[in-house]
């Protein structure tokens, strides 16, 4: 019911994963929409329990895969994290408590911590996920092509990853799932205008990053 196959393309390049055919989430996640589902499927109701998996996931898959790229972690892929992470979220919402924030704050709280359990586990150095801009269509089906995009998508991957830890989660929310500011405020806990700002500040050093290595 949660798993999903990780598409061909999703890891030709190590630390780069190819975002073309995930799916984005359905419609807003803002804490109006999301609190009834999440207050239906805490008290049992089987329907809102699935209704909750259709919302969050394609977030939750994105951020791993972002997060996280192509690379299998001792047989552990990005989509194993994300089914991990559903599976997380459906084993504490029993005793979740609304108490003002929004459930976003708590699953991206969970996506985080697994995203560290998973780079912890083969000693990689989880204070350096891999990040990603968001994808692009490929100029054509000749394979030189799609290699060039690959490459460049690994080095801006790289570039991101040298980002301070909060700029790398805006741009991951908002840029790679498709959060909006508002929605991305409430799964980091800060104001929407803090997000915006910082999203600024991010774009403008990857852009002088850019520029300085000559893409």
């Amino acid at each position: 019911m949660i798993s999903e196959a990780v598409p061909e393309a999703a890891v030709p390049v190590e630390g780069y994963t190819v975002l073309k055919d995930s799916p984005r989430p359905e419609g807003a996640l803002a804490k109006e929409r999301l609190d009834p589902v999440v207050a239906a499927a805490r008290d049992g109701d089987p329907d809102a329990v699935q209704a909750l998996l259709r919302l969050i996931k394609p977030a939750v898959v994105r951020y791993c895969r972002a997060r996280i790229g192509g690379r299998d972690l001792s047989y552990l892929s990005a989509d194993d994290v994300a089914q991990e992470v559903c599976l997380a979220v459906l084993k504490v919402l029993p005793n979740y408590q609304d108490r003002g924030g929004s459930f976003l704050y708590l699953v991206r709280a969970i996506a985080a911590n697994k995203v560290a359990d998973a780079f912890r586990s083969v000693a990689r150095d989880r204070s350096k996920p891999v990040s990603e801009l968001p994808d692009r269509p490929l100029g054509g089906n000749e394979p030189e092509n799609h290699v060039l995009e690959l490459d460049l998508g690994a080095r801006l991957g790289r570039l991101v990853a040298s980002l301070p830890r909060l700029h790398q989660e805006i741009l991951a929310l908002r840029i790679v799932v498709g959060l909006s500011a508002t929605e991305t405020a409430e799964a980091l806990g800060i104001s929407a205008g803090n997000v915006r700002i910082t999203q600024y500040r991010a774009l403008g050093k990857l852009r002088g990053m850019i520029g300085d290595r000559g893409f």
